[in-house]
Order: C-alpha cells, then sequence, then structure tokens
C-alpha cells in the first residue's frame, strides 16, 4: 500500500491561498464506509463538516491552514460502538481514551435494560447498587437528573460545559423502566402499568434517546412477558426508533429465545438490533449458522435486522447475573438477603449448579469458566484474576462457597469474565451483512474484559490483515455506515462531502489492539489521528484536551 509506516504523520502549517480550509488530509487512502474500494485522495474539513474530497490527479488540490501528511494511511468514517457501557464513564473521565485512541467517535449506551434515567430517587438509589460492577457505585457522580432529558442534558455540558470526549446516542433501559412502574417484582405487569411504561419510554423518545433495550437475563427487566414488550416496541416504533435486546438465552434454548425477539419485533412492526449476537457454551459450537439462517429468513420476509458482536471469545458481565432470577426478585437488598440466609443459599446453589439457572442462560454453571475481574472492595483484590475454582482450590472449600461470600462482601459488585465462546461462532456471525461492531466494553474494575480497549482495532488488526476473515473495505463498512443507518444518522459513518468530519486516520499494517487479557488498559497502535466535528481528539498518536463530544438525538 506504501506510505509512512514507521511513524505517526505528522501535521503543518499550510500555505495559505484563496480561501483555506481549517485541515487538509493529503494523499490519504479513503475508505468511504460504503464498502467499495479505497482510493486515493485529499480530504478537506471545514466548520466541522467534510467540506472537499479530492481524488489524486483530479484537479487542485486544497489548501488549509493545517495540513496531515497521511501519505497513503487509510482514512475512514469514525467508528461507532453499538453497545457500549460508557453511560458514567463519559462523566467521569474527559480523556476517555478507552474508546478515543480506538478511533470510536460515538458511543450507544443505555444497554441491556439497565442504566441511570428515567428514574426517581428510589430507583436511583437501587440501579446505582444492581450495576455497580459495570460502573462502579456512582458516588463520585452527582446525579442531578431524573429524566433521559436531563441525562442527555449532562452529557451535552459534560466537564464545565465544554462536552465529552466522544459523542453518545442513549437507549431507554426496560429493565430501568420497570422498576419505575412496578419495583422488583416477578409477575406481569397490569394495565394500568403497562400503559406508565409506554409514557415513560414516549417521554424518553421524545426527549432524544434513539430507541429501547432490554437485559432479559437481568432482573427486573426479564419479569416482562412477550406481550409487555411487544406493546413497548410498538412505541418505539411509533417513534422510529429500535429495539435492541440482550435476550433470554445466549445458551440453552439460544435459537429460540432470537426467534422470540425477530417475532416480538415483527408483531410490533419495530425495527430489531441484537446485542452481542453469538452462540455460546459448548451445546451452541458450530451453530452459528443456524442463527444466521434464521435472520436471512426474516429478512427476505421484510424484517429489519441488525446485530452487533465483540471480536473476543469470552463475555463479560457480573457475578450477581448468574443467580436465577427470583433470587433477586424484591431487589439488590432482597438478593443479599436470600444469599445470608443458608436455606436459601443452597436453594440457589442448586438451580446454578446441578439445573442451570436462567441468569446463567439454562447451563449449570461451570465455575472454572468464571474469572473474577473486578471488585469494588479492595480487600478482595486477591480474587481478581483467578477462576471462582481456582480461587475456591486455594482455600480447601467448595466454589459457590467462595462465590457466595464474594458476592456479600462486595454487596453484588465483582464483575467476571465467562470462558465460553467459540471462534467459528464469532467468525461466522461477523461476516454477516446485518452485523455492526460493538464492545460491550465494562470499563470498571482492576482487570477488565480487553474489549473495552480494543475491539476496533481488534476487528482490523487481527480479523482484516492477520486472518483475512473481511476485507479492509467491509469491515470499516460494519463498524461505521451500517451502524449509522441503524441510528437514522443521515450525516455520519460516510465519508462524503458535507457529512460531519468524524474521522479516523489509521495504518492498516500495523493497527492493533494493545489490550490483552493480562494487561486489558494498554492503548492500541497504529491510529494516530481522530476527529470529532473536525476537531482533533487524537493528534499524532496523543490524546489532545478536546472535548468534541455530544449527545446524538433521535431526529
Amino acid at each position: 500500500m506504501g506510505g509512512k509506516k514507521d511513524s505517526a504523520p505528522q501535521t503543518r502549517a499550510a500555505e495559505s491561498e484563496g480561501n483555506p480550509m481549517e485541515l487538509v488530509i493529503r494523499g490519504a487512502d479513503v475508505i468511504d464506509g460504503t464498502g467499495q474500494a479505497r482510493y486515493r485522495a485529499d480530504v478537506a474539513v471545514d466548520g466541522g463538516r467534510i467540506a472537499a474530497i479530492v481524488p489524486e490527479g483530479s484537479g487542485a488540490r486544497p489548501t488549509a491552514h493545517r495540513v496531515v501528511d497521511a501519505d497513503g494511511l487509510a482514512l475512514s468514517p469514525g467508528f461507532i460502538d453499538m453497545h457500549a457501557h460508557s453511560d458514567l464513564a463519559l462523566l467521569r473521565d474527559p480523556d476517555h481514551s478507552a474508546k478515543a485512541a480506538q478511533g470510536v467517535t460515538l458511543e450507544v449506551i443505555g444497554q441491556d435494560g439497565l442504566s441511570y434515567a428515567p428514574v426517581d430517587d428510589r430507583t436511583l438509589a437501587q440501579i446505582r447498587t444492581a450495576i455497580t460492577g459495570w460502573n462502579g457505585d456512582g458516588s463520585d457522580i452527582d446525579f442531578t437528573w431524573r429524566t433521559v432529558g436531563e441525562f442527555l442534558d449532562r452529557l451535552d455540558h459534560g466537564f464545565d460545559g465544554q462536552g465529552i470526549a466522544v459523542n453518545a446516542a442513549y437507549l431507554i433501559p426496560q429493565g430501568t423502566v420497570r422498576m419505575l412502574a412496578l419495583g422488583w417484582e416477578d409477575r406481569d405487569a397490569t394495565p394500568a402499568e403497562v400503559e406508565r411504561m409506554k409514557a415513560l419510554v414516549a417521554e424518553g423518545l421524545e426527549q432524544g434517546a434513539v430507541g429501547l433495550s432490554s437485559g432479559l437475563t437481568y432482573t427486573p427487566g426479564m419479569y416482562a412477558s412477550d406481550a409487555e414488550l411487544t406493546e413497548l416496541c410498538r412505541v418505539v416504533a411509533a417513534y422510529d426508533g429500535y429495539y435492541c435486546p440482550h435476550h433470554r438465552s445466549y445458551g440453552a434454548g439460544a435459537l429460540r429465545a432470537y426467534e422470540e425477539m425477530v417475532a416480538l419485533s415483527r408483531e410490533a412492526g419495530c425495527a430489531l438490533h441484537l446485542a452481542h449476537a453469538t452462540m455460546n457454551f459448548d451445546l451452541n459450537k458450530g451453530r452459528a449458522p443456524e442463527l444466521l439462517a434464521l435472520l436471512d429468513t426474516a429478512i427476505a420476509d421484510g424484517a429489519d435486522i441488525t446485530l452487533d458482536t465483540y471480536p473476543y471469545l469470552p463475555g463479560c458481565t457480573t457475578l450477581a447475573a448468574m443467580l436465577p432470577s427470583w433470587a433477586a426478585e424484591g431487589g439488590p437488598e432482597a438478593a443479599l438477603a436470600r444469599l445470608r440466609d443458608d436455606a436459601e443459599a443452597e436453594r440457589i446453589r442448586h438451580v446454578m449448579e446441578e439445573e442451570g439457572a436462567d441468569g446463567c442462560h439454562g447451563v449449570p454453571i461451570n465455575w472454572d469458566t468464571i474469572e473474577i475481574s473486578g471488585v469494588n472492595d479492595p480487600a478482595l483484590t486477591e480474587y481478581i484474576g483467578k477462576t471462582v475454582a481456582a480461587s475456591a482450590r486455594e482455600r480447601a472449600e467448595a466454589p459457590w462457597v467462595t462465590a457466595r461470600r464474594l458476592l456479600l462482601d462486595d454487596r453484588l459488585g465483582p464483575t467476571i469474565l465467562q470462558h465460553v465462546g467459540h471462534e467459528e461462532n464469532v467468525q461466522a456471525i461477523m461476516q454477516h451483512p446485518a452485523h455492526t461492531g460493538g464492545s460491550d466494553g465494562i470499563l470498571n474494575g482492576a482487570k477488565p474484559h480487553p474489549r473495552a480497549y480494543g475491539t476496533f482495532p481488534q476487528y482490523l488488526g487481527r480479523y482484516v490483515r492477520e486472518l483475512g476473515v473481511l476485507t479492509l473495505e467491509e469491515c470499516v463498512a460494519h463498524l461505521t455506515a451500517r451502524p449509522a443507518a441503524r441510528l437514522r444518522l443521515p450525516d455520519r459513518g460516510r465519508i462524503r462531502e458535507g457529512y460531519r468530519a468524524d474521522l479516523v486516520l489509521f495504518d492498516p499494517e500495523t493497527v492493533a489492539a494493545g489490550s490483552t487479557f493480562e494487561a486489558p488498559r494498554t492503548l492500541p497502535t497504529g491510529i494516530p489521528h481522530v476527529l470529532i466535528d473536525g476537531r482533533s481528539v487524537i493528534e499524532d498518536g496523543r490524546r489532545t484536551d478536546v472535548l468534541a463530544g455530544r449527545t446524538i438525538r433521535r431526529g
């Protein structure tokens, strides 16, 4: 491909001729997001948008106050993380290099049916405890908002009114909405409660949310019937949003769970985006083609379906998520009370180890696959990086004894890596035309999943350059234009004149995820420049102090 390979492209002052632009990226190999072949061009940026694209040899080269000499490196639209858990990180960390350094210019948060708006005082306290493993307990955050609109406003104001590190779109969390309407009860909602939930969803969409998420292996969202979910999805469809479920099983019954979501969304007339779509556990090894055939049939029949995946094998969630759903009925304090009760704890153990809890996707838990990745209590850090089974062997006790103690001592806080994925499934699904990229990155904890810091360079480095699973042009389309189309964004996701200048300049020959399971917070290599709205957030390989991120709202 030619060009500079040993150093980052350097910026320089440009000669001013005529009416110079703010910035020109000179001599880039443009990969425009359409999937079409790359081409060499100068790309000029002015006023936050792509002002001109001049292919090599086609005319006078644009001038600018600042020039980046790309010298044949690849220029793509900014990457869109379709499944992010940066709900509090965006307010906590102005740097946010975990995403900015990957070339991510937009994250979709509010995932898995659990987030921080809409809430009242009661549910805010509950949700902070319930997902402390994902985002920390929030003790460092001033929760001044209660509605979706107020949360989005808070993000826009960001740090001293300057904004946030990257752009963010928000999904209304169905589990949080259910908390507001009927608490943590495992029962059907009454007609009046369904109407209240529909009103809350409509209000959130009117205030700028792009759709609705569910976590149907997480309480209390998993207590909802299909009929209840269908009613909420009818509201989403009326606002041209989309439904993003973490469905009821990725293990036993996974295909049935996918079928359920497809049928539900079609009944509601609602666009469907399947969260971290995969087939996990031994019983699903090699079965990705069955899932893809299901989706192809529905799409051919007119269904509007997309999905996202991360390019790694292990999953990541909380240890508490493995519990049977009935153990969490009543909320976090009720779950802790059951864990303290010996008889109830034994009942929980029996379901988890011998029957297969719904929290563990209907599969009996294998403690050798459950690695502790983070805890809130510093006194428990000795467990991090070890499986529950390994820690139990060190203490000459049963794995459930270890797990129960961790859940109680850390107040449901431990995060885990669950080693249950299969490479052939991962590769098959990422090649599907409906596929987009999502990190599902949990940034909390001492040893987070490396996908939080490495998903997008992992796609470009490992799965494009090393394995050839996707061409570079195909992969960029999966990470840019396709998610932008799902989000109904008319001016992002492609390199076109007039589009927002969310851009990534990277070296296809060296781009790679630096993060590993041993060193998960290592930043990627081979991504020297990232722009959001034409402003440099990564320049010459270093994070600037620019806060160019804003909320991207429906409509």
